[in-house]
């Protein structure tokens, strides 16, 4: 080969390798040679001002030494017990999209359910089941089918009191649902005696940690080889707890017109016939049918099917609070 040639190969190469190294050099280092100096004119002189730009990766949250569930202290000073606990840290941390929604949604959905769990005594941190099984979604649907904030099936739905038929399903309906959770988890606790065994009950079946709390002697869940699911469940709502207290130290800040709004309802209608059409019941109101199905999305069609003898709770948002929400932030 003649020289020109392999001298013009031999450059073409060396700009190649010099342009891989410059595009995948670490990220901190490209981000100084791209911002470290800029200049300022102060008068008739040129200040050099240097800039350091560092981005930290976020980290997750320590596990504690300790925490409070429902009034019990639990500890985490074995081995297995600190490492569920920092899995489900880094989960939490990392799931960007999941953890951000569930913090927004929480100021909408959480002023509407702390006070039916106090008034029917069961402690406020069972709350965070909502963040384990539906991520604080109404409208959530599992691909086993379990619906709503609190995920009941539909037979379970059922034989909690929940009306669940083609027009109606009360497993979306906030008050009904919560009241049916409530029933569940004091029903479990009269079996075990402990909030965490009861959370972990929710997901396990009250028969199923039955079974194995005889089978291996123990009383607490958390001391029990459960399938993984259960396992890490009680874990995740620890995490979600430490989550919602203190947002900040998993890396999520958020300013207060970011979060989702609770609005109360401008106003309770009070339904015992069938409704042959809800776009014309919804319009008697000044709402749109997508409108009142959001304020209601236990309505399951363009039609309501009522029960003999039964009573049910129509709610109508307030729309001018809705659009000056925000004015006054």
């Amino acid at each position: 080969m003649r020289r020109g040639p392999a001298l013009v190969l031999f450059l073409i190469l060396f700009c190649a390798v010099g342009y891989l190294f410059w595009e995948t050099r670490p990220a901190i280092q490209k981000a100084r040679d791209d911002a470290a100096v800029t200049t300022e004119m102060i008068g008739d002189s040129v200040i050099v001002i240097e800039r350091t730009i560092v981005r930290e990766s976020p980290r997750a949250p320590k596990v504690p030494d300790f925490m409070v569930f429902a009034g019990d202290t639990i500890r985490f000073d074995r081995v297995d017990l600190r490492e569920r606990m920092d899995r489900e840290l880094i989960a939490f941390t990392f799931s960007h999209t999941n953890s951000l929604l569930m913090l927004k949604r929480s100021t909408r959905i959480f002023p509407q359910v702390e006070p039916l769990l106090a008034a029917n005594g069961v402690p406020d941190d069972l709350k965070y089941l909502m963040a384990v099984e539906s991520n604080v979604s109404e409208t959530a649907v599992s691909v086993a089918g379990a619906a709503g904030l609190w995920q009941f099936m539909r037979d379970v739905g059922r034989e909690f009191g929940l009306e669940v038929t083609a027009t109606v399903d009360e497993r979306y309906n906030i008050k009904k649902e919560t009241e049916a959770a409530c029933d569940y988890l004091k029903k479990s606790y009269a079996r075990f005696g402990d909030w965490m065994t009861v959370a972990a009950s929710y997901n396990g079946g009250i028969n199923g940690i039955t079974r194995k709390r005889e089978q291996q002697q123990q009383t607490r869940a958390m001391d029990l080889q459960l399938v993984e699911e259960t396992s890490r469940y009680m874990f995740r709502i620890l995490v979600a707890k430490m989550f919602f207290e203190n947002p900040e130290s998993f890396g999520f800040k958020l300013e207060a017109d970011e979060y989702y709004p609770y609005i109360p309802p401008k106003r309770t209608v009070f339904v015992s016939q069938s409704i042959d059409d809800l776009v014309e019941f919804a319009g008697r109101y000044g709402l749109s049918y997508a409108q009142l199905r959001r304020a209601n999305p236990w309505l399951r069609d363009m039609k309501l099917a009522a029960k003999t003898g039964k009573t049910y709770e129509i709610l109508i948002p307030d729309l001018e609070a809705e659009k000056n929400y925000f004015l006054h932030l």
